[in-house]
């Protein structure tokens, strides 16, 4: 299980921008962004190296953060190895709410980011079917 920050940002021309000065000045290490707009706000998802710092430092800073529980996923790189994953949850009836990837440097595939409604039981399913999550450790 992996803990991801989720930033509500004002959809404002700097915000961002602020918003990643302000874990760099922390000291805190992003291994993943992803962000979603609509007209007046975005949501921020980041995974980092220390999320209590990060939460910490985004709070001080004036942002809104949460901490959820994720699923990372060690995805083979060749085709339909990400339909093998997205196939066991849902034979275990497990709705995934979003997802994210995001590829290591000289890694030899991808690593996906899932929310599930039942973080546990997805990650048993997932290894009881021979697919490797990963901990926070090693992203």
């Amino acid at each position: 299980m992996v803990k991801q920050l989720t930033v509500f940002l004002e959809n404002s021309p700097g915000r961002l921008a602020r918003l990643t000065r302000a874990l760099g000045d922390a000291g805190v290490n992003m291994r993943a962004l992803m962000v979603a707009d609509t007209a007046e706000f975005g949501v921020v998802r980041i995974i980092c190296d220390r999320p209590g710092v990060a939460k910490s430092a985004l709070e001080d800073a004036g942002f809104s953060v949460s901490v959820t529980d994720v699923i990372a996923v060690a995805v083979p790189d060749r085709p339909g190895g990400l339909a093998d994953v997205l196939e066991v949850l849902g034979a275990e009836d497990l709705n995934v709410e979003y997802a994210y990837c995001f590829v290591e440097p000289g890694g030899s595939g991808a690593v996906d980011v899932f929310r599930v409604e039942r973080v546990t039981d997805a990650m048993r399913v997932l290894r009881e079917a021979g697919i490797r999550t990963l901990s926070a450790d090693e992203i």
